[in-house]
C-alpha cells in the first residue's frame, strides 16, 4: 500500500532569485505524471473532498498556502484523518496514492500546480463525499464556512461513497 509522501524541496538561491526543481522521476515509485495542471483559488475555497480509483496526484505550491486534508479510505484507514500545510515558504512536493480522500482549503489565494499520473476525465475517476463528515476524521479549522463548487455541495456522505467505492470494479487498494 503507497503512502502519502512529502518530498521536500529546496531551492539553489543566488543574487538573481531562485531556482526549484518540482519534480524528478526518481523521487517516486508510482505512475509518473502525463499531465500538469496550473490552479489558482481565492481566499476561503475547498475544493474536495475526492478520492481516485486509478489516479496519484502530484501537488507542488507556487504562491500562497493550504491546507490538504487527508483520510485514508483503503482498508485499515478510514477515519485517521490529518491535515498536511503547504506553503510558499515551505516547499514540498505532495504525493496522494489512490484511495486515500483528499480536500484543499486555502485560507489565503493561492496558486499550485498539480500532476496527474492519468489524463483528467473529471467524473469517472473523481468519487466525492462532503468535506465535513466527521467520519473523516479530518481536523479542519473551526468555524470556516468555505466557497465550494456546485458538484462539492452536492457531494454524499462517507459512507454513501465507501458504498460506491466497494462496488467499483477497478477497486485495486
Amino acid at each position: 500500500m503507497r503512502p502519502v509522501k512529502v518530498v521536500p524541496l529546496s531551492p539553489l538561491r543566488d543574487r538573481r532569485g531562485s531556482l526549484t526543481e518540482i519534480f524528478r522521476q526518481e523521487w517516486v515509485n508510482s505512475a509518473l505524471p502525463v499531465q500538469w495542471n496550473y490552479v489558482q483559488s481565492e481566499a476561503n475555497v475547498l475544493r474536495g473532498i475526492q478520492v481516485h480509483v486509478k489516479r496519484i496526484d502530484y501537488l507542488v505550491m507556487i504562491k500562497g498556502r493550504m491546507q490538504v486534508g487527508l483520510s485514508d479510505l483503503r482498508e485499515g484507514g478510514i477515519g485517521a484523518g490529518s491535515i498536511i500545510e503547504l506553503s510558499e515558504d515551505n516547499r514540498s512536493m505532495l504525493v496522494i496514492p489512490q484511495g486515500v480522500a483528499h480536500g484543499f482549503y486555502f485560507p489565503e489565494p493561492t496558486i499550485f500546480a498539480v500532476g496527474l499520473s492519468e489524463y483528467w476525465d473529471h467524473i469517472p475517476d473523481e468519487h466525492r463525499c462532503r468535506w465535513d463528515d466527521p467520519g473523516l476524521g479530518i481536523p479542519w479549522p473551526k468555524a470556516i464556512a468555505p466557497l465550494l463548487s456546485e458538484r462539492d455541495e452536492a457531494a454524499c456522505s462517507l459512507e454513501e461513497l465507501l458504498v460506491t467505492l466497494r462496488n467499483e470494479e477497478n477497486v485495486s487498494w
